[in-house]
């Protein structure tokens, strides 16, 4: 394993988080968001895509993890978080990566310990796992949080018996 690009989608913010993992090490990369600035759902779309195949370009990473839609209240929401997921995906296989999802519930287990943990929990256990002078803003700690979970998902399915077992969406050629 080396480098790991983790999103937390959104149609109006997508946080991103870049680690390099070494070996049992994960140091931190970058972070940031992608800011929409539409109120057009296809133009944040394209914004999202254009945004995250500039980070791939940028920090050419060998894995792609992104959080799974989780049922919102508001079907109308949890549609437009769909599609910008569907975005950042298509970024991710134009680049050839293989894509893993998770649930927000096996994100903040792998980082705070409890899939219950408020977004105040993961910003200051990823500040603490990555060794950061401050805590991350909240769409990047969540992304940085999806690379993290990605990293200890792989490190047990390697511990029990080999990285295939890994769930990812192969490399698209």
């Amino acid at each position: 394993m080396a480098i790991i690009l983790g999103v937390d989608p959104g149609s109006r913010i997508t946080g991103y988080g870049v680690i390099n993992c070494v070996g049992r090490q994960q140091v931190y990369v970058g972070s940031g968001c992608i800011r929409t600035s539409s109120d057009e759902l296809p133009i944040r779309l394209k914004q999202i895509f254009d945004g995250l195949s500039e980070i791939i370009r940028q920090y050419q990473p060998d894995e792609f993890a992104i959080e799974r839609v989780f049922m919102a209240k508001n079907a109308d929401s949890a549609l437009k978080l769909g599609q910008a997921r569907g975005a950042a995906i298509v970024a991710a296989t134009a680049a050839n990566l293989p894509v893993a999802e998770y649930s927000a519930t096996q994100i903040k287990s792998a980082v705070v310990g409890t899939g219950r943990a408020q977004k105040a929990q993961v910003q200051h256990m990823i500040q603490q796992l990555l060794k950061l002078p401050s805590a991350p803003q909240a769409d990047a700690a969540d992304a940085l949080g999806v690379a993290v979970c990605h990293y200890h998902t792989c490190q047990s399915l390697v511990a029990l018996g080999g990285r295939a077992n890994v769930r990812t969406y192969g490399r698209y050629k």
